[in-house]
């Protein structure tokens, strides 16, 4: 376990030590409002927006029930992609001993960026849950709070129903709450995606080649570095990914090139000799990782990149945590979907191994797919 992983676990145990002594217990119970500190588990739940909830349901009722209908189309459709997917990359993890992961752990700072990571995560926690509690007021199911979650680093947001009335309600009632709030991840995923094709990229011209990592084996090795900007190769202008590999195509191992890079806002050119490259011994290597590098084209690079990257890990949590959230295992999503189905249309003695198989494969296969994740982080 590398040192920087250790400090930051040691961090987090020393919050959540502290918070636990400063607010462990203290709730009110009665009136299911405050907030509550348990083992890496902190909520904050509150009534006070359960009126904005009701007026947003009531006032388009019809929308929404189509809306969950749509969820429920969405529900059984995702949970069939999800779950070939997690069964596919399941068996590439076999056969390649675990190289390839089919599962990453959503972990501000350490598997994704903390600060984008956790605006996107806020984002996706709170259109889920909206989502939910608008449906199922819709649906005149009642709510019982609102509120605001901690679990371990990771932040969200949740509306809690009133699981007796939810679990009295029709199959389709049930199943429209359970579909909503993946719903609503794709749906902003698919804004998200939108605002950066339509607003933030037309914006955006390509200027270089980022090395975004220096394989040290590699003939750049102690000539590139983590940073450098690629603008210039034997006085040829690079500005794009395609012209740096049109380049690098006719080049030759052994071959000494003038590479001129920006490196901390000044502009330098270096000698590189090129090795031979792995999988094509007559072309030219260079041994770097190589990234598009952009600057925007009205200015304001303070702004626009952060909204960019933003919106980017909006898009992708949202649509990756919101499939995720439709694979057949409770507690999740479509877990509850599925088999809420099963105990309505087959006998309880049909139902049960059937849960039971469904849970045994789904833990099976997450496991699968988590393993090389956490044999990434714990490396």
């Amino acid at each position: 376990m590398n040192s920087t992983l250790t400090m930051m676990i040691i961090g987090i145990l020393a919050f959540w030590a502290v918070l636990y002594a400063l607010f462990g217990r203290k709730y009110d119970e009665e009136n299911e409002e405050g907030l509550a500190v348990d083992l890496f588990i902190a909520m904050w739940r509150t009534k006070k927006l359960l009126g904005f909830i009701d007026n947003l349901a009531h006032r388009w009722k019809r929308f929404w029930r189509v809306y969950g209908d749509i969820g429920i189309a969405l529900g059984f459709l995702g949970m069939a992609y999800v779950f070939y997917a997690l069964l596919k990359t399941a068996m590439n993890t076999i056969q390649t001993g675990g190289e390839q992961a089919g599962v990453q752990l959503v972990i501000p700072g350490i598997t994704i960026p903390l600060s984008y990571g956790l605006i996107a995560l806020v984002v996706v926690m709170v259109v889920h849950e909206l989502s939910h509690g608008v449906v199922a007021r819709a649906e005149n199911l009642p709510l019982k709070s609102v509120g605001l979650v901690l679990l371990a680093v990771i932040p969200g947001a949740f509306v809690e129903p009133d699981e007796e009335a939810l679990e009295k309600a029709p199959l389709r009632t049930r199943l429209r709450v359970y579909g909503a709030g993946s719903l609503a991840n794709i749906v902003t995923a698919l804004i998200a995606v939108l605002i950066i094709n339509f607003a933030i990229t037309p914006v955006l011209q390509p200027a270089g080649i980022l090395v975004s990592g220096v394989l040290e084996d590699g003939p750049a090795y102690g000539v590139l570095q983590q940073g450098d900007v690629i603008i210039a190769m034997d006085g040829q202008q690079i500005k794009d990914m395609e012209q740096f590999i049109n380049f690098m195509n006719t080049t030759k191992p052994g071959q000494v090139l003038t590479i001129t890079v920006l490196r901390g806002g000044n502009e330098i050119n270096l000698q590189l000799k090129l090795g031979a490259h792995p999988d094509n011994p007559e072309r030219g290597y260079i041994g770097i990782y190589p990234a598009p590098h952009y600057v925007s084209k009205v200015g304001h690079e303070n702004i626009i990149f952060p909204l960019f990257f933003t919106f980017y890990w909006i898009y992708v949590l949202n649509l990756g945590i919101g499939l995720m959230n439709l694979f057949p295992l409770v507690p999740l999503d479509g877990g509850r979907m599925l088999d809420d189905v099963v105990k309505t249309y087959l006998p309880e003695n049909v139902a049960k191994p059937v849960r039971y198989f469904t849970i045994g494969v789904g833990l099976f296969l997450l496991a699968l797919n988590l393993w090389p994740a956490l044999r990434g982080i714990m490396g």
